[in-house]
């Protein structure tokens, strides 16, 4: 498919271009996995070392403490990563009986971090570095200092004043008492000794060794439940991926416990319906895409859950049939709202690579909400994550919180083959709009031709809950009144917008050769190659 390179969206930033590319939320970032590729690294090295970096630069979204997932075209074939962390074996049922839902900060939202044992399977999978040489650019960050980044240090001042109050948060991110402010020097040498630790140790310091220790003597000291023997069990799981067809472009995802099961759902909805013959900003067009969108969500909210609990495949969630009828619900003029149809049973930073040699990586690591459960370990800045607020406390329900179980997780690389070949490494970070994003990408560049800069550019729409959704400016006027006018209850986050729709990254196979690449406007990112 020719690729379009009309400007169509306001931005400040154009396409790049290059033989070897690295996509990230910020540019030091960025640059750290560029210069992996300079010393002779691949994609996946590049990869890694922008993800070191972005605990150290952007501890908003992610931490020492984060889960972690990856899609990888090795030149021959996809691997698929799940590195997210289980519960903690004390967490039963009964620990949280009386309570109306799952804690969202504190010691009880956390689950074993899975982020530091990606960094480590992924380099000795594919990487062609040393595992310590991934880390010097962010131990250089976290030892020298950096200056705050302004998006960064907005959304730091937000969660500041929530979480100062968490065990061990003040300490490790409040200065003299304060967020730091955009252009302030942060230095940060707990982390420094701490990647340097995991560096030296290939992480077996952060899961048995002295960080583990110092992990567990903290939850000890408050009450929490987390054990070494916890952090000693953790493991990942080489999951391959699922995907959905739409033309010759295939959308590859993580498979459960993972959100993305709702992009394959709502694509596979979509290309029943003809909406490759829309204008992708209409209102017919925007209308069709929350309506699937509902669809998949109702399912997902129901089933999705730890693989060993679900009750529904995801096979028979994908399966044909029952995604045409699923589609049979919608109504082209109405909005609804919808319930989970019955199938045959059975914060966040992401950044995407590609070398010259044809690897791809797309990568995403988390602490979930903004610096995740607000619990720090003194003296390390591991700044753990609050993925077991993604539990649910229903009697019964699949993803029940319980013992040594994963949650439900928003974090979702992207992936996108053409023709059974590798073509786009991406993702977007936001909570609950990652895989609405995924579906808007795909289109965008798949089945529209928008190349991934002005795809990052066009404004985005995200379905809230019943008939709520929120919608970015920059639609026309006469879109927004036929949306209300089919019963969109449409919220304004104007004010809001670098912070509602989450950020894109993205890295295509260019027809000529070589990639072009796309860094979402909404963050302080980069798109960097050469």
């Amino acid at each position: 498919m020719p690729l379009s390179h009309d400007t169509l969206y306001p931005s400040r930033r154009s396409p790049v271009l290059a033989r070897n590319v690295v996509a990230a939320s910020h540019p030091l970032a960025a640059q750290a996995g560029l210069r992996m590729l300079l010393k002779g690294g691949n994609a996946a090295d590049a990869a890694l070392a922008t993800a070191i970096a972005l605990v150290v630069l952007e501890p908003t979204g992610n931490g020492l403490g984060s889960d972690a997932f990856a899609i990888i075209f090795d030149g021959e074939e996809l691997h698929g990563l799940n590195a997210s962390g289980r519960s903690p074996k004390g967490f039963s049922p009964e620990r949280f009986a009386g309570q109306k839902a799952m804690p969202k900060r504190g010691w009880d939202s956390v689950t074993v971090p899975g982020a530091i044992s990606a960094w480590r399977d992924i380099s000795r999978g594919f990487g062609a570095l040393p595992f310590a040489t991934l880390f010097e650019p962010a131990v250089d960050y976290a030892e020298a200092g950096y200056n705050v980044s302004p998006i960064i240090a907005e959304v730091w001042r937000r969660n500041a004043e929530d979480l100062k109050d968490q065990p061990g948060f003040a300490e490790a991110w409040m200065t003299g008492g304060n967020a730091p402010k955009a252009g302030e020097l942060f230095v940060n040498k707990p982390l420094a000794r701490s990647l340097r630790l995991i560096a030296e140790t290939e992480g077996e310091a952060f899961y048995r060794g002295e960080l583990a220790e110092r992990i567990a003597g903290f939850a000890k000291t408050h009450g929490a439940a987390m054990t070494v023997d916890d952090l000693a069990a953790h493991q990942n799981d080489w999951c391959g991926t699922i995907s959905q067809a739409f033309g010759d472009a295939e959308l590859h995802e993580i498979p459960p416990n993972g959100q993305g099961i709702a992009a394959l759902m709502a694509l596979g909805i979509l290309r029943l319906l003809g909406i490759e013959e829309l204008d992708p900003d209409s209102a017919d067009a925007l209308h069709l895409e929350l309506e699937a969108m509902k669809l998949a969500f109702a399912d997902v909210g129901r089933f999705v859950a730890d693989p060993r609990y679900m009750t529904t495949s995801p096979k028979a969630l994908l399966d044909p049939s029952y995604l045409a009828t699923r589609s049979r619900l919608l109504d082209r003029k109405k909005a609804q709202v919808f319930g989970a149809g019955a199938p045959k049973t059975g914060g966040t930073v992401c950044l995407a690579t590609a070398d010259a040699s044809g690897k791809m990586v797309s990568y995403i690591q988390s602490n979930f909400s903004g610096f995740g459960s607000g619990v720090v370990v003194p003296g390390t800045c591991i700044s753990l994550q609050n993925r077991a607020s993604g539990f649910s406390l229903e009697p019964g329900h699949p993803n029940e919180v319980g013992p040594d179980k994963r949650p439900f997780h928003t974090i979702i690389p992207g992936f996108v083959t053409r023709g059974g070949k590798p073509h786009m490494a991406f993702g977007l970070m936001g909570g609950p709009m990652q895989a609405q994003g995924h579906v808007q990408m795909f289109l965008r560049t798949q089945i529209w031709g928008q190349d991934p800069q002005t795809s990052a550019d066009a404004p985005r729409w995200r379905f809230n809950y019943g008939l709520e959704v929120a919608i970015e400016p920059g639609y026309s006027a006469d879109t927004m009144t036929s949306l209300r006018d089919r019963g969109h209850a449409i919220s304004d986050e104007a004010s809001d917008v670098n912070f509602g729709f989450g950020g894109a990254q993205l890295v295509a196979r260019h027809p000529e050769g070589g990639y072009i690449a796309g860094s979402d406007p909404r963050k302080d990112g980069l798109a960097i190659g050469f």
